[in-house]
Order: structure tokens, then sequence, then C-alpha cells
């Protein structure tokens, strides 16, 4: 297995393992802040889902701000109270639920007033779970289906002047970090009892269903509660404050409530009074009655719309927690380019989508956990990933500037592009140049090796640029020569006309570096050069260690034809097929001298040469008489 597959193996494993252990930690109540985050995500959901209309089910009775200016103070005396549950009472509800703490003595005749109310109407009184700190608390000692269940100290219940006469249930809301309420607990225990909570009591009654507690869930009736596992009912909240029916208890006072808000309906006595009553922040309404919440539970239970969080969807958060990440990481893996992040971001916006589908559909998976499950190993898959990327760009780089140094830059680019480039050899027309420094091997006799190094450094130097300004591709330096191909990577029209002037560059700048030297070094040296135009064979050559040249008799006679000029005291020959290739006639700062038939050494046949004069240059004594043509 390759060394990339393993630390993709490893990072996957490492990501799974991440992903694990967050979705432990925070089912286990160690990772808190995932709460705020969850809960913040959930108002977002529930945002994007919208208003709901509710199934009309429920009818609040408020006693708010109007009833309270009436009599002139909260709470509500109990006679007044009592009041408003005869008047419910006449018109056949379902039951009466009082979300009112009725714990505290009132007046003699007023609590007896409301005791004989409560006795003949079907009521439940609400009662409260006082528990030892500002959190629900679970006995982590405890056994059993039932452990989960928020441990309370005591039972804060109504006189018994009341619940003698009314079934009571725990009125108690978990909320989240934000303080807005994500679930109401079904159940609530202390040390030696269970009791039901006021909306599942109140659903009960309503349905006339029996109630059944199983080690997992709950039953009422042949329907099961869709509640967490702890046995809480998340909320979902259908919209602002009053989107749940609502009249106001001074109706009753005025003589103006309506037998049809009230008949065959659940009735749910609570307050919002400003000041006086509970309030918490939803997602619709920064100030939602205390009362409106309970009834969105109530409703929740009776019509069975609530919003689905148990065991198997637990299941799903965890594969979720697990396998998102490592899907994510994996396709980083996979593509380490823009296709990777794109394929990510994909499967990112497709888990967003079915997370608020699953949602706006009645089912609530976790996102908090997921992305905390999520985020941290892509980004640090992602950061690393740059990081050996920056280092591998970095290498490539050097090996660029590297190979630079050995290929001309047209087929360093063309290698890059295909690394199988002449892997067969390739014949073609091209121009062939060569150039050597004459007297060099004599000088290298007595001058200092140094010396020596950075006068061959500079020659190739000003070889090396005259010919990629011209396009051309040196493809050996021979010592104090060099040999330049015009046709690579690919032969082109005007190869042959590039060759006449990266010869006739050439000679100029070498000649000018000549005369830029010492006289005891520029007397020794001088230089030769030919350029001939013909078929040759492109390929690589050597092993393990290849080069790309040509071969063929075009490049032989452009290496004699520097011999042909020595000979014939010229130091720039061209062949006469390079010249009509290129079609070359001279320019008023050269001239031409020639043609010359020559035997070629090596070579059987002949070649028709001409010789380049620069006339820029003082003109030197010529060493023979003119050619005759």
């Amino acid at each position: 297995m390759s060394s990339r597959r393993v630390e993709i193996l490893v990072a996957l494993v490492l990501t799974a393992l991440w992903g694990a252990g967050i979705y432990a930690g925070h089912a286990n109540g160690h990772l808190r802040f995932l709460d705020r985050l969850e809960a913040t995500l959930t108002d977002l959901r529930t945002l994007a889902r919208g208003l709901q209309r509710p199934p009309d089910l429920v009818t609040i009775v408020a006693i708010d701000d109007t009833v309270v200016k009436r009599g002139g103070r909260y709470p509500l005396p109990r006679a007044d109270l009592a009041r408003v549950v005869d008047a419910i009472a006449q018109f056949k509800p379902k039951v009466v639920a009082i979300d009112l703490l009725l714990v505290d003595r009132g007046g003699g005749l007023g609590d007896a007033t409301l005791a004989r109310s409560l006795a003949a109407s079907p009521a439940i009184l609400a009662a409260a779970a006082i528990f030892p700190t500002a959190s629900d608390t679970v006995a982590t000692s405890s056994d059993g289906p039932l452990a989960t269940l928020p441990q309370a100290e005591r039972f804060l219940l109504p006189l018994a002047a009341f619940a003698d006469h009314a079934e009571v249930g725990i009125v108690n809301v978990a909320t989240g970090q934000s303080g807005s309420p994500l679930s109401v607990p079904m159940l609530f225990r202390t040390p030696d009892k269970v009791e039901l909570s006021f909306p599942l009591r109140v659903a009960s009654r309503a349905l006339d269903k029996p109630l059944t507690i199983a080690p997992d869930h709950l039953m009422l009736g042949d329907r099961a509660v869709p509640t967490d596992t702890d046995f809480a009912l998340p909320i979902t909240y259908y919209g602002p404050r009053r989107t749940i029916r609502t009249v106001s208890a001074q109706t009753v006072f005025d003589g103006t409530l309506d037998r049809g808000t009230i008949e065959n309906r659940i009735v749910v006595i609570g307050a919002s009074v400003a000041g006086g009553g509970d309030f918490f922040p939803t997602p619709f309404d920064s100030l939602m009655p205390g009362v409106e919440v309970v009834s969105t539970a109530i409703t929740h239970l009776v019509a069975g719309d609530g919003i689905m969080r148990d065991r198997k969807v637990h299941i799903a958060d965890a594969l979720a927690a697990i396998l998102l990440p490592m899907l994510l990481v994996g396709l980083l893996a996979w593509r380490r380019s823009a296709i990777g992040i794109i394929a990510a971001a994909a499967v990112m916006m497709a888990w967003a989508a079915l997370n608020l589908f699953a949602f706006t559909h009645g089912i609530w998976l976790n996102a908090a956990t997921t992305l905390a499950a999520a985020v941290p190993p892509v980004a640090v898959f992602a950061g690393v990933q740059l990081w050996a990327t920056g280092r591998r760009t970095q290498y490539l780089a050097a090996k660029s500037r590297s190979l630079a140094q050995f290929q001309a830059p047209a087929v360093q680019e063309w290698l890059a592009r295909d690394p199988d480039f002449l892997a067969k050899p390739v014949r073609q027309n091209a121009a062939v140049v060569f150039i050597d420094l004459s007297g060099f091997t004599s000088l290298s006799e007595w001058i200092d090796p140094d010396t020596l190094r950075d006068l061959l450094k500079a020659f190739h130097a000003l070889v090396d640029k005259t010919a990629v300004a011209s396009g051309g591709i040196i493809t050996d330096f021979l010592g104090d020569g060099a040999m330049i191909l015009f046709g690579l990577p690919r032969a082109m029209p005007d190869d042959a006309a590039r060759a006449v002037k990266c010869s006739v560059d050439l000679h100029r700048a070498v000649q000018g570096w000549l005369g830029s030297l010492p006289p005891s070094i520029r007397d020794q040296l001088s230089f030769k050069i030919g350029a001939h135009f013909g078929p040759i064979v492109a390929s690589r050559l050597g092993g393990s260690r290849q080069h790309i040249t040509a071969t063929g008799d075009t490049v032989n006679v452009a290496s004699r034809l520097m011999e042909v000029a020595a000979q014939h005291d010229a130091r720039l020959a061209f062949s006469d097929t390079l010249l009509d290739a290129a079609d070359f006639l001279g320019d008023r700062d050269s001239s031409l001298r020639g043609p010359l038939r020559t035997q070629i050494r090596g070579r059987s046949g002949t070649v028709t040469v001409w010789f380049w004069r620069d006339e820029r240059q003082p003109r030197q004594a010529a060493a023979g008489a003119d050619v005759a043509g």
C-alpha cells in the first residue's frame, strides 16, 4: 500500500474516532456549548419552516392586563378565578387546565368557592418541581428505564383543598442556554415518587385514553407519544403569541364569553400579565407567555403533530457524526484540486438541505453535533492538504528551476505537458547552428582555472541568451562550443529565418564580448559559426539520464561548416539550403560572399556555402582573394 493511501486511511480512522467522541461526549452531557449552538440552529430551522396553522383544539383563557386593570391586583382573587372556572365549565369543555400555582392560602371564602368550582368541573391543576440547581439534574446512580428522568428535590403542589378536587401535573419546561423552551419533560421524579407533566395529564384527560409508561416510550391509548429518549416532548412552535386561539378572561366578567371557543375543547387558564407571568423567548416571539408554551405541548400530544427525536433519530445523528466527516475528508483526499473542494461543499449543502427537510417534516436531526464532528477534522485535513500542496509546489518549482537549467523553456514546457515527448524518434526538417571558440584549448594551458571557468561561463550565458531570444534550443554545450536547434518542440515555417537571425546575432554578440576582454586573452581567442537546414531525427538519447538532441547529415554538415568558415578567413558560414529556406539575401549592415561549392570532410557530396561578414565592424585584411562563383 502506498504511503498516500496509508495517510488517507489514518485520516479517515482519526476522523471517525473524532466524530464518535463528539457524539458520545454530547450525549453524555459533557459538551454543553453544543446545546446553545443547537438551540440557535433550531430557531433558524423553525423560522425557515415558517408559520404553521395549529390544530384548533385548545383555547387559552388569558388573565391579561385587561383583567388586572379591572380587579386592580394580581394574582387574581380566588373568587374571581372561581367565577372564570364556572363560566367555562357551563359550556362543557373537555378539560379545564389551570396553569397557575395555587400553593398559597387566599381568603377562606375565596378558597372554598374555588374548591367548589373545581369539584364541579373536569379540572387539572399545575404543580412545580423544585430542583437543587438552576437546571434539571439526573441521578447517575439510579437504574432502570426511569433513571434519565429529571430528579427534583420535591414537588410544589396545590393546596390540598384544591388538589382533592382535581388532577395535578408538573408544569416545568426544559429550556436551552438561550432561555427558549426546547422540550417539556413528560415525567418527573423525586427519590420516592414519579409525577406526570401538566401537558400529559391534560392530553390524557382530553383524549380519555389510558396512559401507558413503557421502558422506552409512552402510549396514549394505542398511539405512541413521540418523546425523546429521556421521555421529554420536543417543542416546535407554530408561530408567535396568540397563534393558538386566545381569549381574555375579561370576557367572563363582561358576559361576552363565546360558547364556541369553549365547548368540547381543551381550555387552558393562564397568566399573560406583563411582569406577572412566565415569558420565554422563542423563534417567533421574544416574549411568549408560558401558558402558550404549555398549550403548544398539549396540542402536540393531542394532535400527534410533535417533532420526532426518538432513539432511531439519535442513531441517525450518531451515524451522521461519524460518516459525514469521513465522506468530506475522503472527497478532499480524492481530489486535492478545486474538484474535491466543490464535491465536499456539495455534500455539506446536501446534508444541510436534508437536515432542514427532515425538520420541516417532523424529524429533528441534530445539527450542532454533526457540525462539531465535521468542521474540525475537515479544516485540519484541508490545512494539512494545503501545507502539503505548498511543499509539493515548492518542490516542483525547485525541480522546474533545476530542469530549466538543463532544458530550454520551450522544451521544459512541452515536457511538463507531455512527459513522453520524443520518447519515439521524430523525423522532420530543422535548422542547426554550431558555434565554437577557437584558441580556447591553448589558452587553458596558462590561464588561471577560475578565470577560465568565468570566461567559459560568460560565453555560455551569451550563447544561451541569444539562442533563447531567437527561439532556438541549445541541445548541447560542447565544452567551448554549442549546438542550437530550430524546429523543436515542433517544426515552424520560420525555423530557417530564425536560425539565420540567431547566427548573425551570435556573431555580433561574441565579437563584442571578445572585444571587451583583456588583450592577453582577446588576442588568443576567435570563434566560428556554421548553420545548415535539412532533415534531422529528433530523439532522446541516454539511459536513466536522457537528453534531447538531433542527429543526421544536416547536423554533420552544420558542424563541418565551421571548418569551412575558418579555412576561408570567415567566422560565419551558411549553407545555400538554409539561405533559400530563410529567403535571406543579406542586409545593408552586412555582406555575403559566395557562393562556394566545396567538399565537406567525411562526406562524399559537395555543399554550396556563403560567408557572412559584418560591415558595421572595421574591415579586416583578407588573408586570401575573394572566392569566385
